[in-house]
């Protein structure tokens, strides 16, 4: 049986894996430019943070298993179609899709084949068409990839540092409006307050939309 101090020293292991992984994250974000930035990129830049809290958080292999094949058959979509304008989170089975299309017909024929994949519990689906003139007249209020990938860290550390919140029990998943998306789960409703306060009083969010649900 583990005491106290056991479960205190696993306590702050967790803790440092996961600021270390936001750490490399924020300096990878840093050196992006530009021209490389795009939403698989982030899928990719997150990966190093994504399996550290797969692997030490409070869920079966078999239900991470899942969790992962779902999202290996989204990018598969994504390389089908032949688009990157999409970014993925996941959490049980339920599958968070955010991303901003330039035309209707790419976001429909990604949004039918996304439905068609085996094993999603619920699909969160918050991708937009805006055309290139759409963007424009937005421009000054639209984040870029790299932005969105910034935000995303600032959330994560925020959570990180939240005294009362088990961060690898959340994700978090922000768009290009500066809204941020938390998936996952609380030990209590106390805890998930703390969660979606930690994450709305992150520097630049500017909505937060909250599917995390309290399961002790």
């Amino acid at each position: 049986m583990m005491g106290r101090s056991g479960k205190r020293s696993r306590g702050l292991l967790m803790r440092f894996q996961k600021a270390m992984a936001a750490t490399l994250l924020s300096a990878a974000v840093l050196v992006m430019t530009a021209q490389s930035s795009g939403a698989q990129l982030g899928d990719i830049l997150k990966a190093p943070k994504t399996l550290i809290d797969r692997a030490i958080e409070a869920r079966s292999a078999a239900d991470i298993a899942k969790d992962n094949r779902i999202v290996i058959d989204t990018n598969a979509i994504m390389a089908d179609i032949g688009t990157i304008k999409a970014s993925t989170e996941i959490y049980e089975q339920k599958l968070l899709i955010t991303g901003i299309f330039n035309d209707q017909e790419t976001h429909d024929a990604f949004h039918k084949k996304v439905k068609q994949i085996q094993g999603v519990k619920e699909l969160f689906w918050h991708a937009y068409v805006l055309t290139d003139k759409e963007r424009q007249d937005r421009e000054d209020e639209l984040l870029g990839w790299d932005d969105v990938l910034v935000l995303e860290t600032k959330v994560d550390i925020e959570m990180v540092s939240t005294r009362g919140v088990a961060d690898v029990n959340f994700r978090a998943a922000a768009d290009s409006f500066g809204t941020v998306y938390l998936m996952g789960r609380a030990r209590s409703q106390e805890e998930l307050k703390k969660a979606i306060a930690a994450v709305r009083n992150t520097d630049k969010v500017g909505r937060v939309v909250s599917y995390a649900f309290v399961r002790p």
